[in-house]
């Protein structure tokens, strides 16, 4: 992805293994600065994973690669390498994913770079496919971060997008905020800042507003987490946009690779929601949104029903939730998922 650096444009990447380290844009800084920040050890991936530096199913699932090929490389106690990655984000399927691929493949550096390498060809297949809904002028919705920072590169709802930029279709994106971490404010709205894409942000309860005036003519998100019937967990509050397109006929489209779908789950009522601190609700700038010694709720992730899918966009082609079958069986015989 294009990242300026102190008034210079220069092509980097999410996450990539240099020097036995795992190197990762820290995405908690941005927008204000770009960051490297190094994981050393399994500690250090848990830690990058857990805490957020990196966010995002696809990137999750690389950063586990990297991680326990240079665990394997330290002589770390590899089971419980295993254990402590596994145990840092439950929602997403990449992660676990990844984890098994590398158990697989004896936890080599070369394994784990393949990965990675899949991963954004993948993603770059996504935008491909899904340019073919994008038409010239339309206006998107998007919910949270599904760009290039949460893959390696290209993005999984935001690669149709670039590519439908690079091809001059003019298009503009709404960007929800995505409370309560901002990830679309502080992460989206850069990426498309830094591609020179169109966009506003606006407040997650202010896309009812906009899709009732028309000013929307399809949404694209990501997700974490697909089941069997498509069923998918994505960040808390893609539910709501979701029911708000069906009610308002536009097209709600969920863009994800292979990696994420989990065939042995026959309903989202199956997915793992992570709870995450409450304070990240509660507290904004060091400073309490209520009062002192209120308490809150927070999901990280809901889950929002097939029948408000229009289709899913993967690197095999876009699939209705009632074709899932037919993308099962394709996913089987791709020898890079099994």
């Amino acid at each position: 992805m294009k990242v300026n650096i102190n008034g210079e444009t220069k092509t980097i990447l999410a996450v990539w293994y240099e020097n036995n380290e795992v190197k990762l844009i820290d995405q908690r800084k941005i927008p204000e600065s770009v960051e490297i920040f190094s994981a050393k050890n399994s500690d250090d991936v848990y830690y990058a994973i857990k805490d957020m530096v990196v966010r995002g199913a696809p990137a999750i699932g690389v950063t586990a690669a990297y991680g326990l090929a240079m665990a394997n490389k330290n002589k770390e106690d590899m089971d419980e390498a295993i254990k402590k990655i596994s145990s840092s984000r439950p929602t997403a399927y990449d992660l676990f994913k990844a984890v098994n691929y590398m158990k697989e493949n004896k936890f080599l550096e070369s394994s784990a770079r393949r990965y990675a390498m899949e991963i954004t060809e993948r993603s770059k297949k996504i935008g491909e496919f899904g340019n073919e809904l994008i038409g010239p002028g339309d206006k998107i919705l998007t919910h949270c971060n599904a760009g290039a920072l949460a893959v390696v590169d290209w993005g999984t709802a935001l690669a149709p997008m670039r590519i439908a930029h690079d091809a001059g279709k003019n298009i503009f994106v709404y960007v929800d905020e995505t409370r309560p971490r901002l990830q679309g404010a502080k992460l989206t709205a850069w990426e498309l800042q830094q591609e020179g894409i169109n966009y506003s942000i606006i407040a997650d309860n202010a896309a009812g507003y906009f899709m009732h005036k028309n000013e929307i003519d399809l949404a694209i998100v990501g997700a974490d987490r697909i089941a069997s019937n498509g069923d998918f967990a994505n960040k808390i509050g893609t539910y709501e946009k979701a029911v708000l397109a069906k009610v308002n006929n536009i097209p709600f489209y969920v863009a994800a690779p292979g990696s994420t779908f989990d065939f042995s789950l026959k309903s989202g009522d199956e997915i793992p929601i992570e709870e995450r601190d409450e304070n990240e609700v509660l507290i904004v700038n060091d400073k309490n949104l209520g009062p002192k010694e209120g308490h809150a709720k927070n999901p990280a992730f809901d889950v929002t029903p097939h029948e408000y899918v229009t289709a899913f966009i993967t690197e095999y082609g876009i699939f209705k939730p009632e074709e899932l079958n037919k993308l099962h069986k394709i996913i089987q015989k791709d020898l890079f998922m099994r």
